[in-house]
């Protein structure tokens, strides 16, 4: 079901935006275009409805993981599979995040792609075992940051997109080069 089809539903755009902004992949990221360039919400109102919204996960997130990990690791192939993911994420993780632990934790967040968002930064602070406090906050600014590109990129439109494109392609080529 779309944001639009919440909204058809009798839900108000400001409610649409701030369930949207909760959901995995989309997050903020596709939350404030929603709101800014689809629903005409006001920026400063969009931006704190999807902030919000997409920050109510993270300590969810980040105080379930434990306890449920814990739990199926009692069951003998849970235990198995677990260990196996701890150990490929440590192996293959993102070498900022290894490296720069909390700052390479909030540039991670804060890169607006789909994938980078708070979901995505609680599992991985929860693998790293970072502590959860200092990976809220982290979470939380950059969360800030992706939501003030977002906001930036929305408001610009047309010029905006292009500008986006060009940043992320000359990020891809310089990540190429370094390979």
């Amino acid at each position: 079901m779309s944001p639009m089809d919440l909204v058809a539903k009798g839900l108000t755009p400001e409610l649409a935006v701030f369930l949207t902004s909760m959901l995995p992949i989309i997050e903020l990221r596709g939350a404030l275009p929603l709101a800014i360039n689809i629903f005409d919400i006001s920026w400063p109102k969009a931006f704190l409805i999807a902030y919000i919204g997409n920050m109510i996960p993270a300590p969810i997130i980040l105080w379930l993981l434990g306890p449920i990990v814990n739990l199926l690791s009692k069951i003998r192939i849970f235990k198995k599979f677990f260990d196996w993911l701890f150990e490929r994420t440590r192996k293959r993780s993102n070498k900022m995040i290894e490296k720069y632990e909390e700052i390479g934790l909030m540039a991670f967040v804060a890169i607006p792609i789909p994938g980078t968002g708070a979901w995505t930064g609680a599992l991985i602070a929860f693998l790293f075992g970072l502590d959860f406090k200092k990976s809220l906050l982290i979470i939380a600014i950059g969360v800030f940051i992706a939501g003030v590109i977002v906001t930036c990129l929305c408001l610009l439109g047309w010029l905006g997109a292009i500008i986006a494109g060009l940043g992320f392609a000359t990020l891809a080529g310089l990540g190429f080069w370094k390979l």
